[in-house]
């Protein structure tokens, strides 16, 4: 290829925006003159590169706006520590067909136990595969629709939460009791995502203690109606990481400790 001609393909990429198949070209040419690509193998080439750096451009910007407190996987979920999980049905969810059925997902159990961990996860996997994803904790949201509210600017803010994500992490619910106002915004949330697209909680309580928490039995039923309709209901009985991994750290520390004083 002459060097006009180069020089020419080079600008007609960058005009485009075509990065990666303007970073490989030198290389992939270099392979198809070889004879090691012909025509059509060559230009695969660069359109493959550049579809995949596009997608994980996609897919770390989009991580990064969903809010997120961390990035987690199922791959360094123990599993092993948590017995009465049912691995099978977690692999299960992560094959996302729950979301292609705009079903819910209920993660319950004690503090400590993985929730939060598995809600990320999924959405990480739901985000992968293309699914827009948003995460908040319920005060988070509670407090942004309480100050939207006062500001007469409900509505806008309700689209947050309820239309411009496919997949919906709400955390730690049942941590804090909600009053009456409080829960008409989660209620609201949850019927307007109702069977239009999916939602995954984490609580610290069981469905039954609810309508203690919201303040109002009729909005706790109402919540509940809907979003136990179409849901998978997960319940982790096990023990705290947190509290493992603390007492791991004072393990390591006491010797250190002891040599120290000696």
């Amino acid at each position: 290829m002459s060097q006009p001609t180069y020089e020419r393909l080079v600008a007609q990429l960058d005009r485009l925006g075509l990065w990666r198949a303007k970073e490989i070209l030198p290389e992939s040419l270099s392979a198809a003159e070889q004879g090691e690509a012909g025509y059509a193998g060559f230009l695969d080439r660069l359109l493959e590169e550049e579809i995949g750096a596009r997608e994980e451009r996609r897919i770390k910007s989009s991580l990064r706006l969903a809010g997120l407190p961390y990035l987690k996987t199922l791959d360094s979920f123990d599993f092993a520590f948590q017995p009465s999980l049912d691995r099978g049905e977690v692999k299960d969810l992560a094959a996302l067909t729950f979301l292609a059925k705009k079903e819910n997902v209920l993660l319950l159990g004690p503090p400590g136990v993985g929730k939060t961990h598995l809600a990320v996860a999924l959405a990480v996997c739901a985000c992968q595969n293309g699914y827009s994803i948003y995460f908040s904790t319920l005060d988070s949201m509670i407090r942004e629709l309480a100050a939207a509210d006062r500001a007469g600017k409900l509505d806008r803010k309700l689209r947050t939460y309820t239309t411009k994500s496919q997949l919906l992490v709400l955390d730690e619910v049942g941590y804090l009791p909600l009053s009456r106002a409080e829960a008409n915004y989660l209620f609201q949330v949850i019927s307007n995502r109702y069977e239009r697209s999916s939602l995954i909680l984490t609580s610290n309580k069981s469905v039954g203690e609810w309508p203690e928490l919201f303040g109002d039995h009729a909005i706790a039923t109402a919540i509940l109606d809907r979003l136990l309709h179409h849901s998978h209901v997960l319940s982790i009985k096990g023990h705290s990481y947190r509290l493992r991994e603390r007492a791991q750290a004072a393990a390591l520390a006491t010797p250190i400790a002891a040599h120290a004083a000696s």
